[in-house]
């Protein structure tokens, strides 16, 4: 059989495309990708084993073959490396704790805080951690979170969801959103759909609605995975200002499955997100999978209970939903495709800096010089700022507070200024 050579897809894709194709490239702003790297995510060598002979197969085709997948049953090992380059907040213990959750993953708050599944999420923004999921249909799933010291997993079964660390002996139980509404059992939050963001299927699914007039996709060879015979495909962006260099996709040859995601920045070296099986299997699981009893001596916290006491408690102190979004009416995404920017209008100072010695405006001190250690001062027809970097994605705060932030590099950041200016 032929190997694959490279098959590019550009805006002539030739004719009207179906309404499966317009269903997998319809989002031309890719910030769902940028998103899930910067809250989220080595592996084993990578695409380790020859290359298989497969059939040949267009961009195009593949494509639609992953938008036509509909894998329902499976179980596997995942492993997620991410290295975006987040710095350490000072006084914090690295990990989770750098972005706000207790250390270990926990968080302070709630008696079922070190559960919270955004918490655990949280621990997938940095470092390698190993995924065991498991699948049967939708309303029954599993992933756990397997480190060395303890282990932490989220199960749906029906109208039942358990939340278990093992770090606190702490089981959180929670009604499926589907048994409180009367209609069918839902996936709750946090299960599938926050941790199943670190599986290679939702990666794959965000990157290839991102593709569009702004993207190049091409069939680049083929490859084992976790003992697949899979195809490559690859996605640049085709605008300079963005930072990401590829992506780079395996794709299950037989289903459609997506088996690897590896998402490479603009500036090289390792992989910014690099999440693919080790081992997948796609039989249906054992119903044992997907019970949970906690064990004996941990401490069980209604979930329903407490989500309606922080509501009832914290009313004042936790905006609600309409509060948000009223909070949110100044954000708005200029640009399109890759270099998509999200902007915030601000209508105060900036952030403080260390040669700041006004300390009526709050500024100056510790949190003012760690600031002025990992951002950058710029200067544009906007005023002046500070740009705070990662490998991927960067931010500009301008000094009257407006925030700039994307995938995009720092010239495009303070174009961007400028032009809104």
């Amino acid at each position: 059989m032929p190997r694959n050579e490279p098959t590019e897809v550009t805006d002539g894709w030739g004719g009207e495309r179906s309404p499966k194709r317009r269903k997998a490239v319809r989002y031309g702003v890719p910030v769902a990708v940028a998103g899930v790297s910067a809250a989220m995510i080595g592996l084993v060598p990578a695409f380790a084993g020859s290359a298989p002979d497969l059939p040949k197969i267009s961009a195009q085709d593949l494509i639609a073959k992953v938008a036509k997948s509909d894998v329902q049953q499976l179980s596997g090992t995942v492993r997620v490396t991410t290295d975006l380059g987040l710095p350490s907040l000072p006084g914090a213990g690295g990990g989770a704790g750098a972005f706000g959750g207790a250390p270990g993953g926990g968080a302070q708050g709630g008696d079922g805080a070190s559960a919270a599944p955004q918490n655990k999420l949280m621990e997938l923004a940095s470092g390698a951690h190993t995924l065991r999921v498991a699948a049967d249909g939708p309303e029954k799933q599993r992933v756990s979170i397997v480190d060395k010291a303890a282990e932490y997993s989220l199960v749906h079964n029906g109208k039942d969801v358990w939340a278990y660390d093992s770090g606190s002996n702490t089981a959180v139980h929670s009604t499926a959103p589907g048994e409180r509404s009367g209609k069918q059992h839902q996936a709750p939050k946090g299960l599938p759909k926050d941790l199943k963001s670190a599986t290679p299927q939702d990666l794959a699914k965000q990157a290839l609605e991102a593709a569009g007039d702004t993207t190049s996709v091409t069939v680049d060879g083929t490859a084992k995975v976790a003992g697949r015979d899979a195809y490559q495909l690859l996605i640049k962006p085709k605008q300079a200002g963005s930072t990401v260099g590829s992506i780079r996709v395996a794709v299950d040859a037989e289903n459609g499955t997506p088996l690897k995601f590896t998402l490479t920045p603009k500036s090289g070296g390792a992989a910014a997100v690099d999440v693919g099986y080790t081992n997948v299997d796609f039989a249906k699981p054992a119903a044992s999978t997907f019970s949970f009893t906690p064990p004996k001596g941990a401490k069980v916290v209604n979930g329903d209970k407490e989500h309606a006491t922080a509501q009832r408690g914290h009313g004042k102190d936790a905006p609600s939903r309409k509060e948000l979004a009223k909070d949110m009416d100044g954000l708005n995404v200029i640009g399109k495709g890759w270099t998509s920017i999200a902007t915030i209008k601000g209508d105060g100072p900036g952030l403080p800096s260390g040669k700041d010695k006004d300390k009526a405006k709050g500024a100056g001190g510790d949190v003012g010089k760690f600031l002025d250690s990992i951002g950058d001062e710029v200067n544009g027809t906007f005023g002046s700022g500070r740009v705070f970097s990662t490998r991927l994605v960067n931010a500009l705060v301008t000094d009257n507070g407006t925030v700039y932030v994307g995938a995009v590099d720092k010239q495009t950041l303070i174009n961007a200024a400028n032009a809104a200016k």
